[in-house]
């Protein structure tokens, strides 16, 4: 972001004719290995004082607790929570219907607990409104949300309630953590993409750096050091 702002502030000062040469050529690249970094992601505990910080005695405590299910549960993004539409939910099938990313669409099956969140607002919480979004705002006018970022404020705010403080607050964080505790209890990289509907196996590979017990098994001994 430095580099950026700096090359952006170098051709401002050009552009206003006080420099001469175009600096921001100078200004050198930051490498960005791709799988450099570990996923983010919550132990299943904190994952669960997640879900329970909703008050479900109200309204948006209802809504928003269907919302973190469905992104605990079953790993969905931001986006594809916030465009679901009532004819997206199959009961007769106990299927979900899912618009992921490059127009691709998925049936994932719909878990016992999260059809239960879905159905407790909506008989109860969600109100006749001409969109067929399941999620509306609770506040007047009755729409839809406006954009994904609505979801990712829901997270914020359930990790502000329990007190927990990770470096990533997004609706991305419950996927990756889904992700991490799947491998945990022994689900394979394969199984893990395809509930995550990942387009190329390589996508999941980043989860591979966060099984310990794994990656310890394979780990050479340090040179010199007796085993």
């Amino acid at each position: 972001l430095v580099v950026t702002a700096l090359r952006s502030f170098l051709r401002f000062l050009q552009q206003r004719g006080l420099l001469a040469t175009d600096l921001a050529v100078a200004v050198p690249g930051i490498a960005g290995w791709r799988l450099a970094h570990l996923p983010k992601a919550l132990p299943a505990d904190q994952v669960e004082r997640l879900l329970a910080s909703c008050d479900r005695r109200t309204p948006a405590g209802r809504r928003d607790y269907a919302v973190l299910m469905l992104l605990a549960r079953l790993g969905l993004r931001g986006g594809e929570v916030s465009a679901l539409t009532l004819d997206d939910l199959d009961w007769d099938c106990g299927e979900i219907v899912v618009h992921g990313k490059g127009q691709r669409l998925a049936r994932l099956p719909l878990p016992a607990d999260v059809g239960a969140a879905l159905v407790d607002y909506l008989r109860q919480d969600r109100p006749a409104c001409s969109t067929r979004r399941v999620f509306i705002r609770i506040k007047a006018p009755r729409r839809s949300f406006v954009s994904p970022s609505t979801i990712c404020c829901i997270v914020h705010r359930a990790l502000k309630r329990t007190g927990l403080t990770p470096a990533f607050k997004g609706a991305h964080l419950l996927r990756h953590s889904l992700a991490t505790d799947l491998l945990r209890r022994g689900a394979s990289l394969v199984e893990i993409g395809q509930l995550l509907r990942h387009s190329q196996p390589n996508t999941t590979q980043i989860y591979a750096k966060v099984d310990i017990a794994a990656l310890r098994a394979i780990a050479l001994p340090w040179p010199g050091v007796s085993s």
